[in-house]
């Protein structure tokens, strides 16, 4: 029996935002990542340059814009540069390609009554470029982009009036695109505004007059009606296509055998899991309006929502996977339940340059636990290793990408074989570009190497490095050489 199904969904992931460029064409507004600088890693006091940016210091980058590094404005220039990506990708034998559109390049300000024709046209142009290498886009409504506008007007996902706009927006690429995508996604990682509410939720929480927990739900809480209102609009309108709802999914163990931490570990795991019963099964689970009690978290409902909700449940569900992490009950370690930021450390784990868990295993236990779950498919939508790649000699040597996705490769494979439905593999950067997490080109994660600093100088070149060569025979045997 093959490891994997033969229409398993092989491919890689991008986002818009970091790896798109061109931010100034074809009418393209600003979204409130183009306002995020590099920051050098001397420099950071430990903090991710993306983490909670404040209105103080948007303002600044703002009032001055020029004189700052800003390289999601850059990203790796896909947007010239997309039919010699897409080749590399065809080279590589992707069935697959995760990308996302820019909100802005169809609404530069999220306000206009009709779409911009010219980022229409170009969307239209990736997807054609794609049919014609007969790779399956999967697509992203919304990866971390929101229009600036309406940041600065509504403060964002706070505001419910978004919910309209973005249904807009949703409703216009659906139309548009439905024939040329099948497998779409709502938000990347929608879970992420608990740590990154301005990334995430394109809003400032010291411009809220909630605390910062009921902000970050009530953000939430108008991005799960804006997504169950697309899920139902795409089974209304687009009966051929698949609608998926995805979070960062990051396993986690209890310190100890102590039933207190295994108690700790279940409340942290149904927190996290909540994201996806809401989108699976229509409703708010009763572990979080518990813990919305214990936490003083307190929101304002949209009305009818539990209609909407339980008319907008999704077909799949989409993870990203990239570590592991422990819970302890100790109150000197306890960490808030639900954030994806836990500093305990797991003697029996490897880490990565950047300090993230490597833990292939891990994987196979989350795919087990939510298909036991959910009884969906599980589509694994990023994945993968951000490392420091040398050049030498025109060449690429990853030896260490290559180790960590045959393990995670191997984990699905037992995952499948233990009886989950998995529908397909999409590393994250899969042509490098600009990592989210220190917004630099330095952490690369990609089989195509790409010619640019943190500064944006280079030739913005590809070079494919030994792990493209893996990957191509990886996809080419169906898992089977790996």
């Amino acid at each position: 029996m093959d490891k994997f199904p033969q229409n398993f969904l092989w491919g890689g992931a991008t986002a818009s935002a970091q790896y798109e460029g061109g931010f100034d064409e074809s009418e393209r507004g600003k979204s409130q990542l183009d306002f995020v600088n590099f920051i050098p890693k001397a420099q950071r006091e430990n903090a991710h340059s993306t983490d909670n940016l404040g209105y103080d210091r948007f303002l600044k980058i703002k009032s001055d814009e020029a004189a700052f590094n800003l390289p999601y404005r850059r990203g790796s220039d896909f947007y010239h540069r997309y039919k010699e990506d897409i080749a590399l990708m065809a080279e590589m034998g992707f069935k697959t390609f995760r990308l996302s559109i820019s909100w802005t390049r169809i609404y530069p300000t999220g306000y206009e009554d009709e779409p911009n024709q010219a980022g229409l046209k170009f969307y239209h142009d990736v997807f054609d470029e794609l049919h014609k290498y007969g790779i399956e886009p999967l697509v992203t409504i919304i990866h971390y982009e929101n229009p600036i506008t309406l940041t600065e007007d509504l403060n964002g996902w706070e505001s419910p009036e978004v919910i309209d706009l973005f249904y807009k927006y949703a409703k216009t690429v659906i139309d548009e695109y439905k024939n040329d995508v099948t497998y779409w996604l709502g938000f990347n990682e929608i879970n992420a505004a608990l740590d990154n509410p301005y990334v995430s939720a394109g809003m400032f929480t010291s411009k809220s007059k909630r605390n910062y927990l009921s902000a970050c739900y009530q953000a939430l809480h108008h991005q799960f009606i804006a997504q169950s209102l697309t899920a139902k609009y795409i089974h209304d309108t687009a009966p051929g296509c698949k609608f998926g709802s995805m979070i960062a999914r990051l396993e986690c163990y209890s310190e100890t055998c102590n039933p207190k931490d295994e108690l700790a570990t279940l409340v942290e795991d149904q927190i996290n899991c909540s994201f996806l019963d809401i989108a699976v099964r229509g409703e708010y689970p009763k572990p979080l309006l518990s813990y919305f009690n214990k936490y003083n978290v307190n929101i304002d409902y949209v009305d009818n929502y539990q209609k909407i909700l339980s008319e907008g449940k999704v077909d799949f569900i989409a993870i990203s996977y990239y570590m592991s992490y422990v819970i302890s009950a100790d109150p000197k370690k306890v960490e808030n339940p639900g954030n994806l930021t836990k500093s305990l450390s797991n003697p029996y784990a490897e880490t990565s340059e950047w300090g993230w868990t490597v833990d292939p295993l891990g994987l196979r236990i989350t795919l087990n636990r939510l298909y036991d779950r959910y009884l969906l498919p599980i589509f694994i939508v990023e994945n993968g290793l951000g490392a420091i790649d040398k050049v030498e000699d025109g060449k690429i040597h990853d030896n260490y990408r290559i180790k960590y996705l045959r393990e995670h490769i191997n984990a699905i494979a037992g995952a499948i074989s233990d009886g989950v439905e998995v529908m397909g593999y999409t590393p994250w950067g899969c042509i490098d570009l600009c990592s989210a997490s220190m917004s630099e080109m330095t952490k690369r994660y990609g089989f195509v190497y790409v010619d640019a600093d943190d500064y944006g100088n280079g030739t913005y070149n590809r070079i494919r490095k030994d792990s493209f060569y893996w990957y191509k025979d990886v996809i080419k045997s169906n898992g089977e050489l790996v």
